[in-house]
């Protein structure tokens, strides 16, 4: 007989409903779930939003003012800036991902550091664009 024939088979559960709200996700995973979120927010955002307001604002200068005017109500502005953390978080987790493609950083430790830099990172420049997109400088 060989070896394998002894060995136990291993036992994979999943989690039920009640368990999901004690269960604690690594870093690098809250990270790989905000990524695939970011990604979807900012698909849906492209063709709904984001084109939409582009064109208005290249067809003529009034149409620029007219947006001009549009993003100087707060509740723009925090959609905005909701779109400005999405997409540096992802592009952010991005990079990670390429590096993570390329064998750099795959050890436990090495891949949660860098996860606590995208965090960091994405909400560094989240807070300087959100500065600047609500006039501070």
């Amino acid at each position: 007989m060989s070896d394998s024939a002894a060995k136990p088979r291993p036992q994979f559960r999943n989690l039920t409903f009640g368990q999901l709200a004690s269960y604690r996700l690594p870093l690098a995973g809250k990270l790989s779930i905000l990524h695939r979120i970011t990604g979807f927010l900012l698909f849906l955002a492209l063709p709904l939003i984001l084109l939409p307001f582009f064109e208005r604002s290249l067809i003529s200068e009034i149409g620029f003012a007219d947006f001009a005017e549009f993003a100087t109500n707060p509740i723009v502005k925090v959609v905005l800036l909701v779109l400005i953390w999405a997409y540096l978080h992802h592009f952010c987790a991005g990079i990670r991902y390429l590096l993570l493609d390329v064998h750099v950083g795959l050890e436990k430790a090495s891949a949660a550091r860098s996860a606590a830099i995208v965090f960091a990172v994405s909400l560094v420049l989240t807070a300087v664009f959100g500065l600047k997109l609500f006039g501070v400088f």
